[in-house]
């Protein structure tokens, strides 16, 4: 038994004849006949009915098939994953909040590596997207933060989808503002002055807990709240009508726009920068590489 014979099987099995088959695997028609003889003769048992219409699975025949295919299914892993590696495009996928240094991180990684074939992915995201992403595979990091407000809750949700949160940094608070706000030549900004200013956040979809909320000390009574969907929406926001956000204060020069600052914020409070990855999941390659380049730009803006 050879694993044409259970390709040639397999085939015939979603066919109604052998004729038919054989077109799709662009054989003779009597060359899989005779191959699939061959194979019932040696298993001992008559895997199709053959009639003048065509071609049915028995009642072996239906049983053997599907343990035919579990075993073409696990031989084309192992192609993949081994024989076929050399050829394979190198991929990688992080997901994370709207974090410019992650994004330069990102950026970094890719020209240090220097490849011409490759399939990177890189997702600005809510809160629970990022968590669902690392979840269920569709990114092998996620970047977020936890604080003393989240960390209880956002946990739990760790713990039961089977990822942990790796810390980076600890942040201060700092409010986030153009350079033409009227408090953006402050050294310290106190939270009663902010309170007669739009505050703007990135609205979290149908997730909307608090403790999804990516700028910090949002459960304080801003009477102006805005949600936008976009970092350039919030930017914009903040030239037209002074708005701010809170976030960590990490900025990178070339990555943020000119026309922005960050002042630390009148508070003890502070959050910490981390990654998210699977409990069981050994990081690839480049997911190494681009926690590498992400501790390196942490360190340089810190």
């Amino acid at each position: 038994m050879t694993l044409v014979q259970l390709k040639y099987a397999v085939c015939a099995a979603g066919e109604t004849s052998f004729n038919d088959a054989s077109k799709k695997l662009f054989l003779s028609q009597p060359s899989l006949s005779s191959s699939i003889g061959t194979l019932e003769k040696e298993l001992g048992i008559t895997i199709f009915h053959k009639t003048r219409t065509g071609i049915s699975l028995t009642k072996e025949g239906e049983e053997f098939i599907g343990y035919a295919r579990g075993v073409l299914e696990q031989y084309e892993l192992l192609d993949s994953k081994y024989l076929r590696k050399k050829n394979k495009k190198k991929r990688f996928s992080v997901s994370m909040q709207h974090y410019p240094f992650a994004v330069q991180a990102f950026a970094d990684m890719i020209k240090e590596c220097g490849m011409d074939d490759y399939e990177y992915e890189l997702y600005e995201e809510t809160t629970g997207r990022v968590i669902e992403h690392v979840k269920n595979h569709k990114s092998e990091l996620g970047i977020l933060y936890l604080n003393d407000f989240n960390e209880k809750v956002l946990g739990k949700i760790f713990l039961e989808s089977r990822i942990s949160f790796h810390p980076l940094a600890s942040c201060n608070l700092h409010v986030y503002l153009w350079k033409g706000h009227p408090l953006a030549d402050r050294e310290k900004i106190g939270m009663e002055e902010l309170m007669e200013y739009p505050f703007l956040s990135f609205a979290q979809g149908s997730q909307n807990s608090l403790y999804y909320a990516e700028e910090v000390l949002r459960t304080l009574p801003f009477s102006k709240r805005i949600k936008v969907s976009d970092r350039a929406t919030l930017l914009n926001l903040m030239r037209g009508i002074n708005g701010f956000t809170i976030c960590s204060g990490i900025s990178c020069e070339e990555w943020n726009e000119k026309n922005f600052t960050a002042v630390k914020l009148d508070t003890e409070e502070t959050m910490t920068i981390g990654y998210l990855s699977g409990t069981d999941t050994k990081l690839s390659d480049l997911g190494e590489r681009y926690l590498t380049k992400l501790k390196q730009v942490l360190a340089n803006v810190l």
